[in-house]
């Protein structure tokens, strides 16, 4: 194993990385307990919630980080 520099990475993409990832898995995990609750429409909601966060996760990372 070697290691890895991460000193190119600033504070912004670190911490907006962090909230999306927390946000999308959240949101996944969410859904997955509605779905074992018998709560079909509020985890599908979730699950949507989750596709729609990770979209806008790429968007934010085009726009501002590329």
């Amino acid at each position: 194993m070697s290691l890895v520099n991460i000193s190119d990475v600033s504070l912004g993409l670190f911490l907006t990385g962090v909230v999306f990832i927390l946000l999308v898995f959240g949101l996944l995990s969410f859904g997955i307990l509605r779905m074992f609750q018998l709560r079909f429409k509020a985890g599908w909601m979730s699950f949507a919630g989750a596709v729609v966060s990770g979209v806008v996760f790429a968007i934010v990372l085009d726009t501002w980080f590329v």
